[in-house]
């Protein structure tokens, strides 16, 4: 809290320093230079304490990924190992209270805009980290690595991607797993045809009825979907690093969390909240 007044106090001493300046006939370039120093100045420490203000951290998080994060339609609450991180963080900013966490559905097409837009602090939804989406977003270092696989039916012959050849396969939209399968397909010199979805239900819907032949996302994903007709293939492709998205610019918010999972790593507890929830 000392830092804060302090921190407010300085950005009052730089606007008026600027406002003096300003009548002192100060050049445009040394005026922008420090409004861009205000700037900077006001975002320090902003995001973390507008969060503690609003009493909630609102964390964007999948509803249908069973283990990471599903719905429970029955008590309405979500259940999964990154819902839990989410409470983690949460105690790291309410001063141990993990309770203060709201919770709102994302898929692959929706995190992004809903964190653009501020109606969510942070996404911990299986988001995938590129060197694209750094651009866009601020990414923690990973908590999870996975890489696509592909779930069939036992009957239908499949044994790796050169047998998909020609076969329509079921992906997430706006997700990275079908660029990274033609990619391959390429390489193998095979031709594959997709079909997107919105959710991963709709997927495995679309296979059990025979719409698609194939379900792919990462395998620790597909190991939720798995029953007594289907099976998951040895094949994987391109490793997926996970990790938490916050906005540009929200860089103190950006820090805690990259600490609270480097501090989950190094004391061995994220390991075991993978563990509580059988990923592998």
């Amino acid at each position: 809290m000392k830092f804060m007044k302090k921190a407010a106090a300085a950005v009052m001493a730089a606007a008026i320093m600027a406002a003096l300046a300003g009548c002192g006939g100060t050049s445009a370039s040394s005026t922008a230079v420090s409004s861009k120093a205000a700037d900077s100045s006001t975002s320090a420490g902003a995001a973390v304490e507008k969060i503690k203000a609003s009493g909630t951290l609102k964390v964007g998080v999948k509803a249908d990924i069973p283990k990471y994060s599903l719905l429970n339609t029955t008590t309405n609450e979500y259940e999964g190992f990154e819902d839990d991180l989410a409470k983690v963080i949460s105690g790291k900013i309410f001063d141990g209270d993990t309770s203060k966490v709201e919770f709102t559905t994302v898929n692959a097409k929706t995190r992004g805009p809903l964190l653009d837009k501020g109606d969510i602090d942070m996404v911990i939804a299986t988001f995938t980290i590129t060197d694209d989406r750094k651009q866009q977003y601020d990414f923690s270092d990973p908590y999870m690595t996975d890489a696509v696989g592909f779930l069939v039916k036992k009957d239908s012959g499949i044994k790796s991607l050169k047998d998909m050849n020609g076969k329509t396969i079921g992906v997430a939209q706006s997700a990275t797993s079908r660029s990274a399968l033609e990619d391959q397909a390429k390489q193998q010199g095979i031709t594959l045809k997709f079909s997107e979805f919105a959710t991963y239900p709709e997927i495995k819907a679309a296979l059990d009825s025979g719409r698609i032949d194939v379900f792919s996302v990462d395998k620790s994903i597909l190991n939720g979907y798995i029953d007594d007709k289907t099976e998951i293939l040895d094949d994987t492709y391109a490793p997926q690093d996970y990790g938490v998205a916050t906005k540009k610019g929200n860089d103190d918010l950006a820090k805690l969390v990259n600490d609270t999972i480097t501090d989950l790593k190094s004391s061995g507890e994220l390991q075991k909240m993978l563990d509580k929830w059988e990923i592998k």
